[in-house]
């Protein structure tokens, strides 16, 4: 039953959000950060009723080790869409995140996201990859945060909740260009809200782990060399430590 609730809360959503995009393109002309942050509020009021409709229960720790006075690149494991709607839930500044080109397709989900800085890869063009990242570098350096799956696809693996998928290194250019810190997400318990049983939207307990901000000027050039995997190794070893507690 909540699975239908959702599905219809979303196109309503979507159906009403239009005005609304109207609206805030209209407020944009003359007050553009005012706009930008009402923007982002309301797409994070929408996804803490998704939440709350699912009936999954959050633990949310270290969020305090979110600067909350600097753009930053925000990196996490990825098990779930609802990896997505939850972390975003949170962000207590303006943040893009980079998704799929596909994305896209879908009516007036693309317009919000846009919107809000979210910015769309072309997996199969090396090119435009190089180009997101560039603009994802600018995007920091004015202040806008910017969140990233570096996995590149969601992990499979429903036996083992620590697994994660070799990181691109491509995306750790907008921290060592931008000079930005790291917060490492560990996600745990999103894919048995909704993938794991697909069509089918089911409760869980979810926790979302901020680790503390990596300052790449402050790691070795072999470790900045392999930036990528270092990170990786980090939240894997923030995924055991949240299990073990």
């Amino acid at each position: 039953m909540r699975s239908i609730f959702i599905v219809i809360y979303v196109f309503l959503f979507l159906l009403l959000g239009l005005p609304v995009l109207g609206l805030m393109w209209i407020i944009g002309k003359f007050n553009k950060p005012w706009a930008d942050m009402a923007q982002l509020r309301i797409v994070q009021w929408a996804f803490h009723c998704i939440i709350f409709m699912s009936g999954s229960k959050l633990d949310i720790r270290g969020e305090e080790n979110i600067p909350k006075d600097e753009a930053v690149l925000y990196i996490g494991n990825h098990r779930s869409f609802f990896d997505i709607i939850i972390t975003y839930s949170r962000c207590p500044r303006l943040t893009g995140y980079i998704s799929k080109k596909s994305i896209l397709k879908i009516p007036v989900l693309g317009l919000w996201m846009k919107r809000l800085h979210c910015l769309f890869l072309d997996r199969d063009d090396i090119k435009q990859g190089f180009k997101v990242i560039l603009t994802a570098i600018d995007e920091v350096k004015s202040g806008v945060s910017i969140c990233v799956f570096p996995e590149g696809t969601r992990c499979k693996n429903q036996d083992d909740p620590a697994e994660v998928l070799p990181f691109k290194e491509g995306s750790f250019k907008i921290a060592t260009k931008s000079k930005c810190k790291i917060i490492p997400i560990a996600i745990t318990g999103t894919a048995e809200i909704f993938e794991d049983h697909l069509p089918w939207v089911h409760k869980n307990n979810v926790t979302i782990t901020y680790g503390k901000p990596i300052d790449v000027s402050g790691l070795s050039k072999e470790e900045t060399k392999h930036l990528g995997a270092y990170c990786r190794n980090v939240i894997v070893d923030m995924l055991h430590e949240s299990a073990a507690k």
